[in-house]
């Protein structure tokens, strides 16, 4: 699709949008129930396309984005009418007699440009929230992920009409051209590089954005932590989709006494929990495989490191780091997982407080004051306590980054905010008017101001 077909989709969908059909509740809940439907049909094809992009189980496609796709359906079901009613809000008495009511407008012609990693759910799940707000949307998968992104697309084709919801297949080119349309909200999801490139075009039209992003998410493992358990969440955490997760965890501090202990219990978790070379997923392209793989020439390999060209997998690997490698200074986004002593906790928590604020943050530990100061202080965006990666599962919280690691957040009714605007309206009684607003130029008018004011 080149920039003029862009620029008359983006029109056709405004045009639509303001024939005020999407405002209908009614007409949300259809279309939701639509989209269920839809996926409920493809499923298998959804299964086949995630295999072919990403080398996931069925059970992998199912647990970390067709089963969250669902949810986020059955969240906005439940909760669809409560979320869009009108909110009455208090009155101060100064502006008596009158009511206040905040109103949640959609904003109109929306763009979401999802990632190759989640290709699914990161493109759904938007897309849910979005529509559930009221929009009209074009999304803009990536074409990394080829074969979900052509299921995903055939999907909508047959499933909405282009004025409503459309699809725009295709590369840089593609998102260069829709960047600088003047879209009403534009919610973006890849590396910052590109999302500082999408928040550039935007400030063009002055359009809203929400940026989710990354960054090094590390875990520290204290000397008081549950090592077994420990080690069993993180090679969760870190080799789900071979690495190639937002919220991983990129790297693990560990307490210097805990060090050998914990190094045994993931190689002993790997082995219980079959994460293998032969059963890992596969790195997206060559491009990607072969920046992975140079980090294994940034330290010490103390277990695995093999790679298969031929199928783009690079073994589980745990890495002694060697300082000042760019495995330390980049996001990996793979399967080499770089293990570090650390000797203070707080010492080692400040230092981490200075770098770019990670979209994700984990603490194994059993103590209180570990915890209460990873809590009370540290900057991120969400994370665990004693877990990986399972804080973006729950729908009643909101997922998303902080400065370097991302811009706004969504999930749940925080992901209904996001595609909405809060339009206050003070509605005024015409029968009852109090005077002392008007004629302030009058002295004795402060002393009446300054009973109402205060």
């Amino acid at each position: 699709m080149d920039a003029n077909q862009i620029k008359a989709l983006v029109q056709e969908q405004k045009v639509f949008f303001a024939t005020n059909a999407t405002r209908s509740i009614m007409f949300r809940k259809q279309m939701l129930a639509k989209l269920k439907t839809a996926i409920r049909q493809n499923e298998s094809r959804i299964i086949a396309a995630l295999y072919a992009d990403l080398n996931k189980s069925r059970a992998e496609a199912y647990m970390s984005e067709i089963g969250l796709v669902y949810q986020a359906l059955t969240y906005m079901e439940k909760h669809i009418d409560r979320l869009s009613a009108p909110e009455k809000v208090r009155t101060p008495l100064f502006l008596f007699k009158a009511k206040s009511e905040i109103r949640h407008d959609p904003y109109g012609c929306v763009l979401v440009v999802s990632p190759w990693n989640y290709p699914f759910l990161l493109t759904m799940q938007p897309l849910i929230e979005a529509m559930a707000a009221g929009n009209t949307v074009i999304l803009k998968p990536s074409d990394y992920s080829a074969h979900t992104t052509a299921v995903i697309a055939c999907l909508i084709e047959e499933t909405f009409a282009p004025a409503y919801v459309a699809v725009v297949t295709g590369g840089r080119q593609e998102n260069e051209a829709l960047f600088h349309q003047p879209f009403d909200y534009i919610f973006f999801t890849g590396s910052p590089a590109v999302g500082k490139l999408c928040m550039q075009a935007a400030s063009e039209h002055l359009v809203p954005v929400t940026l989710e992003l990354g960054g090094k998410s590390p875990a520290i493992v204290d000397e008081s932590a549950n090592i077994a358990l420990a080690a069993r969440r993180i090679v969760f955490g870190k080799f789900l989709n071979a690495g190639q997760t937002c919220v991983a965890c990129d790297h693990v501090y560990v307490h210097e006494s805990k060090m050998p202990a914990l190094i045994q219990q993931i190689i002993h978790q790997l082995s219980v929990q079959g994460v293998t070379l032969e059963s890992i997923g596969k790195i997206i392209n060559e491009k990607h495989f072969e920046r992975v793989r140079a980090y294994l020439n940034d330290g010490k390999v103390v277990w695995g490191g093999h790679v298969d060209e031929a199928t783009l997998k690079i073994e589980p690997t745990i890495l002694l780091p060697k300082e000042g490698t760019p495995v330390m200074d980049e996001e990996i986004f793979g399967p080499i997982l770089p293990v570090l002593p650390y000797e203070n906790f707080e010492t080692l928590c400040r230092q981490l407080a200075q770098k770019p604020h990670p979209l994700a943050f984990y603490l194994f530990s059993r103590n209180d004051d570990h915890i209460r100061f990873v809590k009370e202080n540290m900057p991120f965006g969400g994370g665990c306590i004693n877990n990986c990666v399972l804080h973006l599962s729950n729908e009643n919280m909101p997922f998303g980054g902080l400065q370097n690691s991302g811009l706004g957040h969504y999930h749940g009714r925080y992901g209904f905010q996001t595609f909405t605007h809060d339009k206050s309206i003070l509605s005024s009684s015409d029968r009852v008017d109090l005077p002392f607003v008007y004629g302030l130029q009058k002295p004795w008018k402060e002393k009446v101001v300054r009973l109402f004011l205060k």
